[in-house]
């Protein structure tokens, strides 16, 4: 658009029956103010989708594929461990198509992800941030039997890499259609977006080189240490090359299930670790330059994307995943730094001139 030319907005053209029919088709943004100039730089806002992360599309995924199998219910609780953002997701699916929701959450993840589930009606268990994500999952799956609910089982549901096959990954098949994509890059939380879409990469779009992150301090999939399952391919134990890391929302205390297809099939090319203070420092870098709020996973994934970028060959295309939005993170370390009051600078500003101060 010219900068002669008022923006214009023309409509979805179509009306829409339910919440969920708004998932997906996300946008692809160019990077303009952070990419070296040499290479072309997008991000994949997924928080975009209507709770606002990438999980919602895992949501109505086991929701609607669970129905119509007939293993979910009329009205059946449906019960998941989740570090937030598939609990948010499930939380709003739930919501809309009635289903009571009951999530189990280490105490470690942000307060604003534990009120938002609540805020969609969604009941909440926490457990004890010292037994991880293998202890909010054994809790889930002691309810699920007590109770006769459904146990929404995201770390080893067919549905969930199946999602990002058929939407996630034809989004970005359309999007670039006609043009080069030299690098795809994501990071990991239960593995379905990286297994469902390079399904789709490896057969339409072989030259594209798939990247793969974690955290430098949890290298589970780096550490080729295999992880010990139970007779359901869940976790039987937590894998030993995990340590807290603060990178919501990406690599538990054990490889899912989903992600193990990725991994026996070498399903990416490059396993770049990042450190957890890097993805705080890019999410606040996109936020201040680029005015694209993503949380510290999204922060993660873009700083392995600028490591790629600055490697790559002149003209190089790369596209970066963002899973979530920054909002999802204000009682985390990444707004630590922010301050609620004014800082010395605003305060200056406010006594520049007389009246309205505050004290």
């Amino acid at each position: 658009m010219s900068q002669s030319e008022s923006r214009t907005t023309d409509g979805q053209g179509r009306l829409f029956e339910h919440i969920a029919d708004t998932i997906g088709n996300t946008p692809c943004i160019r990077i303009r103010n952070l990419a070296p100039e040499h290479v072309e730089m997008y991000v994949k806002a997924e928080y975009f989708n209507p709770a606002g992360s990438v999980k919602d599309r895992l949501a109505i995924s086991i929701i609607e594929e669970t129905e119509r199998s007939g293993e979910l219910k009329p009205g059946q609780t449906v019960v998941e461990a989740t570090s937030g953002n598939t609990g948010v997701g499930l939380a709003m699916v739930c919501a809309a198509k009635g289903y009571p929701l009951v999530v189990t959450m280490a105490d470690s993840f942000s307060i604003e992800r534990r009120k938002l589930m609540r805020f969609f009606g969604a009941k909440l268990v926490l457990t004890p941030k010292a037994e991880k994500g293998f202890g909010m999952y054994q809790k889930a799956k002691e309810l699920a039997e007590a109770n006769g609910w459904f146990l929404a089982r995201q770390f080893e549901t067919d549905a969930n890499a199946r999602i990002h096959e058929n939407t996630t990954a034809r989004e970005i098949i359309a999007d670039f259609e006609g043009k080069e994509l030299d690098y795809w890059v994501t990071g990991y939380g239960t593995g379905g977006t990286i297994s469902g879409v390079s399904r789709v990469l490896r057969k339409e779009r072989p030259n594209t080189k798939i990247i793969l992150s974690e955290p430098a301090n949890a290298q589970l999939v780096g550490s080729g240490v295999a992880q010990d399952r139970d007779e359901n391919n869940a976790p039987a134990v937590s894998h030993s090359a995990f340590q807290p890391h603060p990178v919501q929302g990406w690599t538990p205390d054990f490889i899912p299930y989903v992600l193990q297809e990725t991994l026996d099939n070498s399903n990416y090319d490059e396993l770049i670790p990042v450190p957890g203070p890097e993805g705080i420092q890019w999410s606040n870098q996109l936020a201040q330059k680029e005015g694209i709020l993503t949380g510290v996973s999204g922060g993660a994934s873009f700083a392995v994307a600028m490591q790629v970028a600055e490697k790559a060959a002149p003209g190089s295309v790369i596209l970066c995943m963002l899973p979530d939005t920054g909002e999802r993170y204000l009682s985390s370390p990444l707004f630590e730094s922010i301050e609620e009051y004014m800082t010395e600078e605003e305060v200056a500003l406010s006594k520049s001139t007389p009246g309205f101060q505050m004290d």
